[in-house]
């Protein structure tokens, strides 16, 4: 059976430790499912920011970090119980009280970045975010991210042996001075063939919307 090649690319600007860009995420495939059923085919590349671009390289302890972020524990708990109950809604299962360290994400972005060369970006991202969000995984890791890779359709040795060399660095951060430069504050954001469209996790139908209505006014600039 023939196959239909993508009409145009959605780029996701996303942080690893972003809950929202996880629900995001579940969005945008009930938004991709919309738009085939129009007959729109789009492919999607994730791309690097980072929320705290000043963490340490080992990360945090993420109960006194987020409190003194947030201005105290029952601040930090009513965050994490409203995003919890948000990520149900759309069968994602949290389990924040599992997570014990906040990462520093370049390491992340950088096997999201080796993934999209091999091939298998989504099913990495989706196994990125089930590690950190569903299950309480260490993110920041190097032993954790090759099994992350590993589970995503990566060789989790070859996984390893680039995150002990500067393999995609300086193109991960790179990406993230570039989404500042183009004035990206919040992840996840949404771009359609280089032009920024929205910000948040917007439902699967105004996603959908607000693809298709950009599309068709590019298509016509290039008629």
């Amino acid at each position: 059976m023939d196959t239909i090649a993508p009409v145009a690319r959605i780029d996701v600007i996303s942080d690893s430790i972003c809950p929202w860009c996880y629900i995001g995420k579940r969005n945008l495939e009930g938004a991709l499912k919309i738009l085939a059923a129009e007959g729109l085919h789009f492919s999607v590349m994730w791309h690097p920011f980072q929320l705290n671009p000043d963490m340490p390289a080992e990360g945090v302890e993420r109960k006194a970090y987020r409190e003194a972020k947030f201005g105290g524990p029952e601040k930090a708990k009513a965050i994490d119980e409203r995003i919890t109950a948000t990520a149900a809604t759309v069968g994602l299962e949290f389990h924040l009280d599992r997570l014990t360290r906040t990462p520093n994400t370049v390491n992340s972005h950088r096997l999201i970045r080796m993934a999209g060369q091999e091939g298998v970006q989504d099913a990495v991202v989706e196994a990125l975010f089930k590690a950190y969000f569903c299950e309480g995984a260490d993110i920041g890791d190097p032993e954790i991210l090759a099994g992350v890779g590993g589970a995503g359709g990566l060789d989790p040795d070859a996984v390893f042996k680039m995150l002990k060399s500067e393999e995609h660095r300086r193109e991960v951060l790179g990406g993230d001075q570039m989404a500042r430069n183009a004035g990206i504050q919040g992840v996840p954001s949404f771009a359609l063939q280089g032009h920024v469209l929205f910000s948040g996790a917007q439902p699967p139908e105004e996603m959908a919307k607000a693809f298709s209505h950009a599309w068709g006014i590019l298509k016509n600039q290039a008629a």
